[in-house]
């Protein structure tokens, strides 16, 4: 199992990013997948997480209207359209993947069992 995250990168605020996870070594559309960030000194925060029932999107409040999450089944992806980039977005993100979602425990990351190493994505004020 790999999961590979791309588009990071360095944006002024109020710019746009796009980020990519590609899967690789299983049934992609069977899992669920989630999109973290950490920055320097905090917790891994959840940001936006797709269902692997219904495909249902879902996101943190501090991203809510500013970022829309997809899946590409044909090409194993997920990715996150970011707008109307903070500087406060400025973090590490990766993406996750579990074959169990449970809206309850999708923002925790202890609920995913596969990571990707990480993108950086910095926003400048």
């Amino acid at each position: 199992v790999q999961l590979v995250e791309s588009g990071g990168g360095l944006v002024q605020a109020g710019g746009s990013l796009r980020l990519s996870c590609a899967a690789s070594g299983f049934t992609f559309d069977d899992y669920a997948i989630g999109w973290f960030r950490q920055a320097p000194g905090k917790e891994r925060e959840g940001v936006s997480y797709i269902s692997n029932t219904d495909s249902s999107p879902y996101y943190s409040d501090s991203v809510k209207g500013r970022f829309t999450i997809s899946s590409d089944n044909a090409k194993d992806t997920v990715d996150l359209q970011m707008n109307s980039l903070k500087p406060e977005d400025t973090a590490v993100y990766y993406c996750a993947a579990n074959l169990v979602f449970d809206l309850r425990t999708a923002a925790q990351a202890k609920a995913y069992a596969y990571w990707g190493q990480g993108t950086q994505v910095t926003v400048s004020s």
